[in-house]
């Protein structure tokens, strides 16, 4: 799962990572953007997997009938 946090004060928005780099990331923006000021905002979390379709297995079991299909049609 990759983070991104949005600024409270600014439209600023971390780039996608893991936690703790979205936070590291947000905090040194209120270092240097709003000093004094706690940093405050929302998390928003990406579930989809970077690496892969966000369907699962669903192409490989749709693949798989096809080719069930293209195979019980080609018997003679």
């Amino acid at each position: 799962m990759a983070y991104r946090n949005w600024c409270g004060e600014c439209g600023f928005k971390t780039a996608w990572g893991t936690q703790s780099q979205s936070e590291r990331q947000q905090i040194d923006h209120y270092r240097s953007h709003h000093p004094g000021i706690r940093p405050g905002g929302q998390v928003e979390t990406n579930q989809k997997n970077p690496s892969g379709s966000s369907f699962g297995c669903l192409p490989l079991i749709g693949i798989a009938m096809l080719v069930l299909i293209l195979a019980a049609s080609c018997r003679r």
